[in-house]
């Protein structure tokens, strides 16, 4: 605190909350103060230019500064920590999602890293009580990408990652993902473990490289017991909120928010999925499917789904593999890792690096058809073992992952049976139809006798009263359609084991997955998706409302190819209706907060537009 006398005020400058006043100097210096008073009748004067002077000391004395905030934190100085997170709150910075005490460094750390990083758990808790929060993830990935991505020189974020985070630490290396309970268990700092963790940390937490801080614990350690002891409370409670949310969202209902279609498909992923989650499948062998159908039909968005479901949109747990770029017999490398001496070694395999990060990961191996022989040979092992060895010699266990095949073998053959299965679905829902009772006749007068009542024709629908009547949601209203036992044995496996070569592969599969191809009211449900799409692409980009009426879902859906499924779709509303929006703004047809309708004529998607000024549509 300064204070400056003068003219019988004093003037006090308070330190910790940078507040000025001005106040009698009698009520604070007794008589000697009084002896000083301004006469009766005149106004006092406020002098401020020593408190002006101490003013500008303290505001230079408090004002955030980053190198001296991550050093205290570094050493555990206490009181420098304190005063340059209210510099910080003072100033203003601490109105994002990170507050005060979570400022991070240029180069991606927090205070509370660099804290436990130095087994300093008295400024862990201080931090924490600061409101620092323990699940932050470090984004310094080496001294080159940092710098880079800082705009400094390479040696200059060495030397400030060794000055102001730890000396002790490989500056080189990358720490993404890391939070503050790794750098705690690594620096063996059970206290500030402990600390963290009572705060809340999750110990089941995974940096870049998918390791939790346990891994990084020196075995026995106070600091690993207790990661050992949260981590399996964390489990148990992830594990009873998970089994909650799959009684309260069973699996098919989340694939059917995103799957056009597949009934039978969808039913068949879920139940083998439950019985592995419910603990009613082989442990000693991981999950493994074949989907099998055309192109553009569902596979794919399937297993992402699934992924997507299981693990709660981690990124890291969805695993995608194009083997179509495994065609070659050198190429295996790529899978597993080059063996010892040869070039890229260090590197490690595109599936085993995926895998050690998530070994409970959903691995979608796309087109395996198209992959070499000696790459579905390392294949054999993971789906028989759940293991799998790399070019390094380690053993990767991933019983937990779920192993998807994507394939376009017998794809002909399936679609032209789903048709059929169709076809013969569609004549047993008129011939129920036919056999209906007849509505009772309207009694005539007395007069005249009654007439008996003639059967009811079928009323005709179109595509759209169809829809409305069952329920207008994209879900279809037919039975779902099962592929009968004698067309998998007589069709589809000989194919398979044609091209496969060998049936020890085949058995390794638990789920041969049958796509069929999509309903009148499936490809409805999917023209009605990706209008939507572009009408939002067309309200975001060009401020232009797209709308439609009933009929050009049927003419669009009429251009769908049973070879290319929902992809013919998306590619037949670009050619009959985009290219036509195309063109019109390029015209100045169309222009910013116009309307534009499709309307369908002699199965022709037409267009009328709507300028802001105008009540109707004009057609083009």
């Amino acid at each position: 605190m300064i204070s400056s006398v003068r003219g019988g005020w004093r003037c006090v400058l308070e330190a910790g909350s940078a507040r000025l006043a001005a106040v009698p100097a009698r009520r604070c210096c007794g008589g000697a103060a009084r002896a000083a008073a301004p006469p009766a009748g005149r106004k006092p004067r406020y002098v401020l230019g020593t408190a002006t002077v101490g003013l500008a000391l303290i505001a230079a004395e408090y004002v955030y500064n980053e190198k001296k905030f991550f050093k205290a934190a570094k050493v555990g100085n206490i009181q420098e920590l304190r005063k340059q997170i209210e510099a910080a709150r003072a100033e203003g910075q601490g109105g994002g999602a990170e507050g005060p005490a979570d400022r991070r460094h240029a180069l991606g750390w927090t205070a509370l890293m660099a804290a436990a990083a130095n087994d300093q758990p008295a400024a862990v808790r201080e931090l924490l009580r600061l409101g620092a929060r323990p699940d932050l993830a470090e984004r310094y990935a080496g001294a080159s990408a940092a710098a880079a991505a800082a705009g400094l020189h390479p040696l200059e974020a060495l030397q400030r990652r060794e000055d102001e985070f730890c000396g002790a630490m490989n500056a080189r290396a990358s720490f993404l993902g890391w939070t503050a309970l790794h750098y705690a268990a690594l620096a063996d700092s059970a206290d500030a473990a402990r600390a963290l963790l009572a705060a809340g940390a999750d110990p089941t937490a995974r940096d870049h490289a998918g390791r939790r801080a346990l891994h990084y614990a020196r075995e026995p350690s106070a600091a690993r017991d207790a990661l050992v002891e949260h981590a399996e409370l964390w489990e148990r409670a992830a594990a009873a909120a998970a089994a909650e949310e799959r009684r309260r969202f069973p699996l098919e209902q989340r694939l059917r928010q995103y799957i056009v279609g597949q009934t039978a498909a969808i039913d068949s992923v879920a139940a083998a999925v439950r019985r592995k989650e419910n603990g009613w499948a082989d442990e000693e062998h991981p999950l493994v499917f074949l989907f099998l159908g055309s192109s553009g039909i569902g596979k794919t968005e399937l297993a992402k789904q699934l992924a997507r479901y299981m693990h709660r949109d981690d990124p890291a747990a969805f695993i995608r593999l194009d083997m179509s770029e495994y065609q070659e017999k050198h190429e295996v490398a790529k899978l597993i890792g080059a063996p010892p001496g040869y070039v890229g070694h260090e590197e490690g395999g595109q599936l085993t690096r995926a895998l050690a990060r998530r070994a409970d990961a959903v691995v979608l191996f796309d087109e395996v058809d198209k992959a070499h022989p000696d790459v579905l040979t390392v294949l054999l092992q993971l789906f028989d073992e759940g293991r799998l060895t790399d070019g390094k010699g380690k053993l990767i266990e991933c019983r937990n992952a779920i192993f998807v095949m994507t394939s376009n073998l017998a794809a002909d053959e399936i679609a032209q049976y789903g048709l059929q299965l169709r076809r013969e679905a569609e004549a047993r829902a008129a011939q129920r139809t036919r056999a209906l009772p007849a509505a009772p006749a309207t009694p005539a007068p007395p007069s005249k006798p009654a007439a008996p009542a003639a059967p009811a024709a079928p009323a005709e629908q179109s595509d759209e009263q169809s829809e409305a009547r069952e329920g207008g949601d994209g879900a279809p209203a037919d039975e779902a359609l099962q592929v009968s036992r004698k067309f998998k044995d007589t069709v589809v496996r000989p194919i398979l084991k044609r091209h496969f070569g060998r049936d020890e592969f085949l058995g390794r599969i638990n789920e041969i997955v049958y796509f069929l191809p999509f309903s009148r009211q499936e490809l409805l449900t999917l023209v009605q998706m990706e209008l939507a799409a572009w009408a939002h692409k067309a309200r975001a980009r060009h401020g232009v409302e797209l709308r439609w009426e009933g009929g050009v879902l049927g003419a669009l859906a009429d251009g769908y190819d049973v070879h290319y499924g929902a992809r013919s779709i998306k590619h037949e509303v670009e050619r009959r209706v985009v290219n036509q929006l195309a063109l019109a703004a390029e015209r100045g047809a169309v222009a910013r907060g116009c309307a534009v309708l499709l309307s369908e004529r002699a199965g022709r998607v037409r267009l009328a537009v709507r300028a802001p000024a105008q009540r109707d549509y004009v057609p083009l």
